[in-house]
């Protein structure tokens, strides 16, 4: 299946920025489940990019722009060829061992109810991908979806407590559960033709990957109960949803910050 992706973002600041710096993941690589044709950066004013990689094997993008400035659009667009696949993810850079992936963080820190239903719904299951599998379902079935962004600060703990989440809150109460359960999890940043946020299109996709030892990584999708397939576009991993966000950074100067950001993601031509 061929996917086009159009993801702007747009800063608008009240007063002239003296410098703006931004970090982006939003490039996608190479793997067995999709081939990425056409993909490009734009920025509409004089910036300048630099790329490289992340400890988690991103491409990362640097962007620098020089003010004063009082807004800075950025536009990603690509294509990517995805192919339907199912089993352990394969042809994925791996930098870290997935024994790294079972360190908790502010983010996805269990608290005693996570703990509690993690032994409830899996406790006498003794297959590590099975556990995996179950605990999918049973949070797909306890979590309320909400389409859009969630609060950065958000903790897995929180949304679990609320019964509702986004899909950035229910990959990381994934997360919590899986390391819960001691299986290495990590976050996932993406795009997905028939995810939620599409019809809003205000946010991309966010699902986990749960590494099975002797196997390697699964992909999971606890907002929609399902293994992820080919309408899926990987771009990004990290431990949770601040180590893979699309665009992180800072800017000099005063005045209050806006964000807009629009997003949408569509079918091409089927391979």
């Amino acid at each position: 299946m061929r996917i086009s992706i159009d993801h702007r973002t747009r800063y608008t600041f009240s007063e002239p920025q003296a410098r703006v710096v931004q970090l982006l993941r939003m490039t996608p690589q190479d793997d067995g489940a999709q081939s990425v044709i056409d993909w490009s950066i734009d920025v509409d004013c004089d910036a300048r990019l630099r790329r490289g990689t992340d400890g988690y094997g991103n491409i990362s993008t640097m962007l620098y722009v020089d003010g004063p400035v009082d807004h800075v659009e950025i536009v990603v667009r690509g294509e990517a060829v995805t192919y339907a696949h199912a089993g352990p993810l394969t042809g994925t850079v791996e930098t870290l061992p997935p024994v790294l992936f079972l360190r908790q963080t502010g983010l996805t820190r269990p608290d005693e109810a996570i703990r509690n239903f993690v032994s409830g719904v899996c406790g006498a299951v003794a297959s590590p991908q099975r556990r995996a599998e179950t605990l999918n379902i049973a949070l797909f079935e306890r979590l309320g979806l909400r389409a859009g962004r969630s609060p950065k600060a958000r903790t897995a703990a929180e949304a679990f407590a609320q019964g509702e989440a986004s899909t950035r809150d229910a990959a990381q109460v994934m997360i919590a559960a899986a390391r819960a359960a001691g299986l290495p999890a990590r976050f996932v940043s993406g795009h997905c033709l028939d995810g939620p946020n599409v019809r809003n299109h205000r946010s991309a996709h966010c699902w986990v990957e749960v590494h099975v030892e002797d196997l390697g990584w699964f992909g999971f999708d606890p907002s929609m109960g399902r293994q992820p397939g080919e309408t899926y576009v990987r771009v990004a991993i990290g431990l949770d949803a601040s180590d893979s966000t699309p665009l992180s950074g800072t800017r000099m100067g005063g005045g209050i910050e806006e964000l807009d950001v629009a997003v949408h993601v569509e079918a091409g031509q089927s391979q």
